[in-house]
């Protein structure tokens, strides 16, 4: 195989969530992972929840994150094949990061084959049993007519109250979250009924702020990516083998 033949995953670095130097500490982490992965990174897929908020107006994007996005743009120039999940945090991404860095933006699930092992990936959010308030809220934050609202939103207010709903948020609570057991992750729950329909080799989820690598099926593995608040965990693929790492510089 080729040097540049590796397919990384990660997600939820809320990226501008309080405090400032926090986010600013994390930024710089992620920033020194995607210069580790440049040399060999055939493709980079980002989970979801990579902003703790992110609005574009027509003209206007949220300030900060340059140092990231200078160094996706970096990679992006390389050659490597950028994807964007929409989280829940971040589900008003639409034309801008496309255009800046090639990259792919998914909405929901994506489906794909590598090496002829079938990969299920989604953000996780509004999955499994459960929850009818956020499916709901989900899909109104969603719809046309309340981005076509929000649009009308002068920047400096719409970002702002977006940053003051950031604070309440689990993210900036910085509390690390508990496995709640394989019958209760409702993550798990979903993909053992998707698996009861037709067959994945894995299942990547971003959402759960929790690493773990769970066996579902003797072909079928269920892999959370965990967040970067605390335990910078990642996933890579190297053509063979999907392996759940944690970067330490």
């Amino acid at each position: 195989m080729s040097m540049r033949d590796k397919i990384y995953f990660a997600s939820d670095f809320h990226l501008g969530v309080a405090p400032k130097a926090t986010s600013l500490d994390r930024e710089r982490q992620l920033v020194s992972w995607l210069d580790h992965i440049k040399y060999d990174a055939k493709a980079l897929f980002l989970v979801g929840d990579i902003f703790d908020f992110w609005f574009e107006y027509s003209t206007v994007v949220p300030k900060g994150f340059i140092r990231f996005l200078g160094k996706l743009a970096e990679l992006a120039d390389l050659g490597v094949e950028i994807t964007l999940f929409k989280g829940n945090h971040d589900m008003w991404m639409f034309g801008y990061l496309k255009e800046q860095l090639n990259a792919h933006i998914v909405d929901n699930e994506l489906i794909l084959q590598l090496n002829g092992k079938l990969f299920y990936i989604h953000h996780g959010d509004g999955l499994g049993p459960g929850d009818a308030k956020y499916k709901f809220l989900k899909a109104f934050f969603r719809s046309k007519v309340c981005q076509w609202l929000f649009a009308k939103l002068h920047p400096n207010l719409g970002i702002g109250i977006a940053q003051r709903w950031s604070r309440h948020s689990r993210a900036a609570n910085l509390d690390e979250e508990r496995f709640l057991g394989e019958d209760r992750e409702w993550l798990i729950q979903y993909a053992r009924d998707l698996l009861q329909k037709e067959h994945f080799d894995y299942f990547i989820f971003g959402h759960r702020h929790l690493a773990y690598d769970i066996k579902l099926h003797e072909n079928t593995r269920i892999i959370n990516l965990g967040e970067w608040m605390h335990a910078c965990t990642y996933a890579v693929w190297d053509g063979e083998q999907l392996e759940l790492k944690k970067w330490t510089p």
